[in-house]
């Protein structure tokens, strides 16, 4: 994981790549709630690996409060994610999250109850969430998969997937490409 200002500066990069309505590089890192939810993010994720859990909760609430886009400290999450329109994001303590994952609004990657150990989805590269989804459970959500607006998904993918409806059924396995 980059620290301070070079993934500020990357996280910056990928929003200008992928949402057409960015203007500049000022705007993104002044305007986008998922600028300032990730650099609140490292900050907690940094103090939960070191132990002060209650630190880390409450930097990661004071930026839940202040974006709409509530990532538990203890999620792992690879290079370039970009989330857009972020309100109503949430993201699980046991998440794992891959490079180049794009997610919507009103996206959950969650636990289905009060399971121990790791009850969160793990999301491969280059997935793509669509708005108001929900993932739930310890599930694999295999690379290149994308998952439609609204779908809640409680198994695995296959790679190179799309995944729609409640509960979700994969409809497309077959190669797709992306800007990243």
């Amino acid at each position: 994981m980059f620290s301070g200002f070079k993934a500020i500066m990357k996280d910056i990069k990928v929003t200008m790549r992928k949402d057409p309505a960015a203007r500049s590089a000022i705007e993104v890192y002044f305007l986008y709630p998922h600028i300032k939810a990730l650099k609140s993010y490292r900050k907690s994720h940094r103090l939960y690996e070191k132990g002060h859990f209650f630190a880390a909760r409450w930097v990661s609430q004071r930026a839940r409060r202040k974006t709409g886009i509530e990532i538990h400290p203890g999620a792992q999450i690879g290079e370039n994610l970009f989330i857009d329109h972020g309100m109503g994001v949430v993201i699980g303590e046991t998440t794992i999250i891959g490079d180049n994952v794009t997610l919507y609004q009103g996206v959950t990657l969650g636990g289905t109850g009060k399971d121990k150990g790791k009850r969160h989805p793990t999301l491969g590269n280059c997935v793509v969430v669509g708005s108001g989804a929900k993932i739930l459970g310890n599930i694999y959500i295999a690379p290149g998969t994308k998952v439609g607006a609204n779908a809640v998904v409680l198994k695995d993918t296959t790679h190179e997937s799309t995944a729609v409806g409640i509960p979700a059924r994969v409809i497309d396995k077959g190669i797709w490409y992306f800007n990243l």
